[in-house]
């Protein structure tokens, strides 16, 4: 039996994890950790690292990067597998997380659904393809998400840039400059509002067609369920980094 640890509990992500580990026989949920108890749980909820009495065998964090950055000190000290689910990293959060892949089983992903994995493959070769084309990408998330671009949005030309030698550099404020769109740059566009729970599109604009490329998720569910494959694959993995892609191609 896989102990699960959820770091993040309060949040909607964390709501999401604890219906969907009820359907795993082989997880059991013996603990969380928030700024706050609001009593609600059915399991401990601790606000201090130091109080948390059962070792786990991995933590799956649905936080923000301060609280992650904080979660691995405690991951790495007791030397316990993290999935990292949360976004909006800067480039030195990114750089920690990887120095602590070095002495810990990291597993991160921007999304953790398998589909969107699938979309980042297709998007590549897309976009080898596609190469002479205006590429932008336009992401849709709830008026609750703090970070833009979306996590995913990056994930995506991320893809597409590594297919491409890294030739192209991202745009995400228009609105401060006075020129005409660089063919060597990847549009981003962040639409915030309601309840989306997340909605993906990666245009090929030329100068007589266009492709887009769309992932709609109707529910948290798919991130969750994502999550949870994740931190079963992580368990007894030797120490390092590993992505949606490690994951795929175990259950290949």
């Amino acid at each position: 039996m896989i102990k699960v640890f959820l770091h993040g509990a309060n949040g909607k992500m964390g709501q999401e994890v604890q219906k969907q580990l009820d359907s795993y026989e082989n997880c059991v949920l013996i603990g969380g950790f928030d700024k706050e108890n609001t009593g609600k749980f059915t399991f401990p909820v601790y606000t201090d690292f130091q109080q948390i009495k059962e070792k786990p065998d991995v933590i799956i964090d649905f936080s923000i990067p301060k609280a992650t950055l904080s979660m691995l000190c405690y991951a790495k000290e007791n030397h316990i597998p993290a999935v990292i689910a949360t976004t909006g990293f800067s480039k030195e959060e990114k750089e920690q997380i990887m120095e602590y892949a070095k002495t810990l089983p990291i597993f991160q992903s921007a999304n953790m659904s398998f589909t969107i994995t699938l979309m980042s493959k297709i998007l590549a070769e897309a976009a080898k393809a596609l190469s002479n084309t205006d590429i932008e990408i336009i992401e849709a998330h709830h008026n609750r998400k703090i970070d833009s671009p979306s996590g995913t949005a990056l994930l995506l030309a991320d893809s597409m840039n590594k297919a491409l030698e890294n030739r192209f550099h991202y745009e995400f404020a228009r609105h401060t400059k006075h020129e005409k769109r660089s063919k060597d740059e990847i549009g981003f566009s962040s639409i915030r509002g309601g309840n989306i729970v997340g909605e993906h599109t990666v245009e090929f604009i030329g100068e007589n067609e266009i492709l887009e490329i769309t992932h709609k998720a109707y529910s948290r569910s798919i991130f969750a369920d994502g999550a949870i494959k994740a931190a079963c694959f992580l368990v007894n993995k030797p120490d390092g980094f590993y992505t949606m892609e490690d994951l795929v191609k175990d259950l290949d």
